[in-house]
């Protein structure tokens, strides 16, 4: 039989609305975990008037009921966790080892991976810049791979050896840095007493969490698998180099929760209504214009994580369709459409030309030379954001979602017409059991 559970992916480069969908299709699942990425993703979810903004926790948080997981896959800065939990609790949001649970097998971020990262990033020429958000969570995943100066988060669990391998990676560390970017050393005792006082107030929710969803899965409760960052930015099959740190796609769902690949179930792709990027890298169908301005401004389209602007342009069809075929996407969540509303034309991008050649299929190698082939569609000027059924949209709107869903190959299951939870039409959704 078919797994009845749902992972939301975003399909372009981030930033595509993940935190309202994924906290509308929580309130149907008993589960809700991340599996990749760190503190660097933040996801948005508007109850009301109350908006929430969340990077490690999971959304499922904001939802009675639902124990919410994070992952082997994830990189944990308990200092920013730490810092969520106490804002979520102060407004009235229960968080506890009943419904937050860690992984004991998620690596740890520590001061010495966000003095790196901001080092590092200052020591590229400006044309090679990564982008990075400063969290560290570059560096967190290197020394995964490194291992021997690995600490996870199973480590604050054992106070004692986790000061003994603070105290002996800080040294390397100091090391490093200082040959590497003349650094200045850090205190490893003051690092010590910082990450046991961490330990202290999350050693209830650390545990084996990939035992926790095995279990479930196998009694047939509903898991939710919520992606950070976007297809894009994919350490494999994004705009290497200018990409995120992990596997950010469905693919990684297996690894990074610590389930089988069977289990992962129906996959929700999730696409904004034109597209935006943070930091440097490819970028065909950017708006460097007055377009590209009135999408930033109508879309507030500044990061929920750093407040940089976003770069913005049309959406990229091709790119899309790439990411959705590596994601194995069975249907499509479509955000921010109302933020179209008032341009008198829309372009969409259908493939590319490099130099003489046409191509249809994006390749994120050939993606710096690439220039659009656009479909022109008609705009509308009527407001959305009223709309609760997909008849009541106008005729050129719908015909948009129509166009995408031709070009695109797939269903879309759901429409976002406005931040707020209720502000969602849906519309060819074959998720079954939606309350």
């Amino acid at each position: 039989m078919a797994s009845s559970n749902v992972a939301v992916i975003g399909l372009q480069w981030g930033d595509e609305g993940k935190g309202k969908i994924v906290d509308a299709l929580a309130r149907n699942c008993r589960y809700v975990t991340r599996f990749c990425g760190g503190a660097n993703a933040g996801h948005t979810v508007l109850v009301g008037s109350d908006k929430y903004v969340l990077h490690l926790i999971p959304c499922g948080i904001l939802t009675e009921g639902i124990v919410n997981i994070v992952g082997n896959g994830v990189v944990f800065d308990p200092a920013g966790a730490v810092q969520e939990i106490d804002g979520l609790r102060s407004r009235g949001v229960m968080v506890n080892g009943n419904n937050l649970k860690i992984s004991t097998n998620a690596h740890m971020v520590m001061p010495w991976h966000k003095r790196e990262d901001v080092l590092s990033e200052a020591k590229l020429s400006a044309g090679k810049k990564i982008g990075t958000t400063a969290r560290g969570i570059g560096p967190c995943y290197a020394d995964k791979a490194r291992r021997s100066t690995a600490i996870r988060v199973g480590d604050l669990l054992d106070p004692e050896a986790l000061g003994l391998k603070i105290r002996s990676v800080a040294a390397h560390k100091n090391e490093l840095l200082a040959a590497m970017y003349g650094g200045e050393p850090m205190e490893p005792e003051i690092v010590v007493a910082e990450y046991t006082g961490y330990a202290n107030k999350l050693s209830e929710m650390i545990t084996n969490t990939g035992a926790i969803l095995r279990k479930a899965i196998s009694a047939g409760q509903r898991v939710l698998f919520e992606g950070g960052q976007g297809s894009m930015l994919d350490v494999d099959h994004g705009t290497y180099p200018f990409v995120t740190s992990s596997a950010v796609t469905a693919c990684g769902i297996p690894s990074g929760a610590g389930i089988p690949p069977s289990a992962v179930g129906q996959i929700v792709g999730l696409i904004k209504a034109y597209t935006t990027r943070v930091g440097a890298g490819p970028f065909p169908t950017e708006q460097d214009n007055q377009t590209g301005q009135y999408l930033r401004d109508k879309g507030n389209e500044y990061g929920a994580t750093t407040g940089r602007p976003r770069r913005c342009g049309w959406f990229d069809a091709a790119a899309v369709r790439y990411a959705a075929d590596i994601c194995g996407v069975n249907e499509l969540a479509l955000s921010l459409l109302d933020v179209l509303t008032g341009l008198d034309e829309i372009r969409i991008c259908t493939g590319y030309r490099v130099g003489e050649d046409q191509i249809d299929e994006f390749d994120p190698a050939l993606m710096n030379k690439a220039q659009c082939i656009y479909q022109t569609v008609k705009g509308w000027d009527e407001d959305i954001t009223d709309c609760a059924e997909f008849d009541e949209l106008p005729d050129q709107a719908r015909q948009y979602v129509n166009t995408l869903e031709s070009l695109l190959g797939r269903p879309i299951g759901f429409i976002s017409v406005g931040p707020e939870r209720s502000q969602t039409i849906v519309h060819n959704t074959r998720i079954e059991g939606l309350k």
